[in-house]
């Protein structure tokens, strides 16, 4: 058992060693997705699946894999646009940054801005599953990425008027992730489905093959603490641009890219 651990170890430091510049290594592995904690809506009748996309609690397994350290600031932006000449986020006066928020988190993307970003830096977009275990760290069970208290303005940046704040200025989570939860909405690569969980696969699972919509995840600066946990779901058009939404990429650790073409 010492020698495993020893092995395990060992492994782990060999892959955050190969990490790209600005990434995390997210341990592959068993851990229980959707929501374990109770909510008011729970028992009602007349509604039986209200608020309920969040279950039910299953086992699964995902790969190891790599993820941005934080968000996708306007800056790291801005180099994808001059070496694309895509367009820019409509909140950038004059088509140009905004010297003073270089470190925020880049807003007002669709999921094609987000997935063809990720495509550009070598990268994808984290699949709904990768999110969740990103998130969650090892604890299984628990509310929020620290536990089961409520948030603090030191834990994430939300339930504000003023916007998102730079990147990594709240706690990072087990994994040594900035901002996984608040401070903007995160893009997945999966497609939407409300009754998702009670089919999808054990192992590494992808989304539907097709939707309305796209998945986001971790809650934003504008939201109270019920979308900051583990286990929300929300969801929007492809197609919309949010001040609050925003994204990270991910790589698999055996190199393989491009999920997010689906």
């Amino acid at each position: 058992m010492r020698l495993l651990r020893c092995t395990v170890s060992l492994l782990i430091a060999a892959a955050i060693r190969a990490a790209e510049p600005g990434m995390v290594f997210i341990p592959g592995g068993e851990f229980l997705r959707g929501r374990s904690h109770a909510l008011p809506d729970d028992g009602l009748k007349w509604v039986p699946t209200l608020l309920k996309d969040d279950r039910p609690v299953r086992r699964i397994t995902v790969a190891s894999f790599y993820l941005d350290e934080h968000e996708v600031t306007n800056k790291q932006y801005a180099r994808f646009l001059r070496a694309t000449s895509r367009k820019p986020p409509y909140n950038w006066v004059q088509g140009k940054m905004p010297e003073d928020r270089a470190d925020f988190p880049v807003v007002d993307v669709s999921w094609d801005d987000a997935a063809a970003y990720c495509l550009w830096a070598g990268k994808r977009l984290p699949t709904e599953a990768e999110w969740e275990r990103a998130c969650r760290g090892l604890a299984e069970g628990s509310r929020y990425p620290w536990g089961d208290r409520a948030p603090t303005s030191e834990d994430a940046r939300f339930d504000g008027i003023d916007g998102p704040c730079k990147v990594c200025r709240t706690r990072r989570n087990y994994f040594g992730l900035c901002d996984i939860v608040g401070n903007v909405w995160e893009w997945c690569a999966d497609w939407y489905d409300r009754e998702y969980y009670e089919q999808a696969p054990a192992s590494d699972p992808q989304g539907p093959k097709h939707g309305l919509y796209r998945v986001l995840r971790g809650g934003s600066w504008a939201d109270v603490p019920k979308y900051l946990t583990c286990a929300y779901r929300s969801w929007a058009r492809p197609g919309e641009r949010s001040p609050n939404i925003g994204f990270r990429c991910a790589v698999s650790w055996d190199g393989r890219r491009g999920r997010e073409s689906r």
